[in-house]
């Protein structure tokens, strides 16, 4: 979950390359189908890499026009409201549990997917779309500590250290509301995905005492302030913003503090009103594929589920840990889920920290 997420773009000449000897797409022909030569996408920034998008155009002849959001909630809004014309929509794993009740996606047609199984099991058994029912994950990241090691001398292992007086000035939080009380719940030895009342005013207030140590709330550059030295501590989320820093600079750091962080994943989701039905399924079945789900990772910058990927991710990529973490560090993560009618404390609380 984020509100920006930088990656970086590559040719298509990798992806054409990979695609060699696959099979093609569906070759199932409908009324829609044979009418239709568009798909619209509705999607976060940056994540679906040129490469992917060119070669898909190539293969399919279909004409892929993506638009993007840079909140799951500017998302979720902007569909509520009638918004028409979506095919694919990316929400991460909350906003599916909304999406789903507010019926703005569908139920997907299992037998019209190629390469469900290619997926980990840990993608296939969520608890927030068992069985894949209406979405499949497409890349997966986490929320976690970065640190400049030039001034953050003894390495942090936790939370903590961002209520620590000594980088006054020098600490940001992310700009984001529940990746905000990430932090500020499991400081306090609460679940980040908890829903208690009590709990949620405890964390609100730690953020409250929190603040004026701020150098303010950012979900944006964080990742250069780090590099610069202008920040020594960031709340941040991995991905290839992250993951371009630590490759530059070997004084910052990313890690999951000791309470646990968080993983978040951003799925393919059918709108419920999509007017290119066939073509929709057609991208779900191609973004399947291991040498095509490969490129979110070696051309976005982010982490694939796509255990069938792995083979085909580049060594640099899958041994940065701001974008592939060790299956040890990530086992205590909580996985943020649609904190349902708890929300409103959310919000409540949100309004009073960034009111302090």
């Amino acid at each position: 979950m984020r509100t920006t997420r930088l990656v970086a773009i590559s040719a298509i000449c990798s992806v054409a390359i990979a695609l060699s000897g696959c099979g093609g797409s569906d070759s199932t022909k409908s009324d829609e189908s044979t009418k239709s030569t568009q798909l619209n996408i509705y999607a976060w920034d940056g994540e679906i890499p040129d490469s992917v998008v060119k070669a898909f155009e190539k293969e399919t002849g279909i004409k892929v026009t993506i638009d993007t959001f840079d909140s799951n909630e500017t998302m979720i809004s902007k569909l509520a409201a009638g918004a028409g014309g979506y095919d694919i929509v990316e929400p991460s794993q909350y906003a599916v549990q909304q999406l789903i009740g507010q019926k703005l996606i569908q139920t997907l047609d299992h037998g019209k997917i190629d390469g469900l199984d290619n997926l980990g099991e840990k993608w296939r058994t969520t608890e927030f779309d068992p069985d894949n029912k209406y979405s499949v994950p497409w890349v997966w990241g986490t929320t976690g500590l970065a640190y400049n090691d030039e001034c953050v001398k003894t390495p942090p292992t936790s939370w903590k250290v961002m209520w620590d007086p000594q980088y006054k000035g020098k600490i940001y939080m992310l700009d984001n509301m529940l990746a905000a009380y990430i932090a500020g719940l499991q400081v306090n030895g609460y679940s980040a995905a908890s829903t208690d009342q009590a709990e949620i005013e405890k964390a609100t207030q730690s953020l409250i005492d929190q603040k004026p140590l701020l150098a303010g709330y950012n979900a944006t550059n964080y990742a250069d302030l780090l590099d610069n030295g202008q920040a020594c501590l960031a709340e941040a989320w991995g991905g290839s913003g992250m993951a371009k820093v630590l490759d530059k600079n070997p004084h910052v750091h990313f890690i999951l503090p000791e309470e646990g962080g968080t993983l978040w994943t951003d799925t393919f989701a059918i709108a419920n009103k999509s007017p290119n039905l066939e073509n929709a399924y057609k991208w779900l079945s191609f973004t399947l594929r291991p040498e095509i789900a490969a490129a979110a990772a070696n051309d976005g910058g982010l982490a694939t589920p796509n255990d069938a990927a792995l083979e085909h991710v580049k060594p640099e990529v899958k041994n940065n840990p701001a974008i592939f973490l060790p299956a040890d560090d990530i086992a205590n993560a909580d996985f943020i889920l649609d904190p349902g009618k708890a929300m409103t404390f959310f919000q409540q609380g949100w309004t009073k920290v960034k009111a302090s």
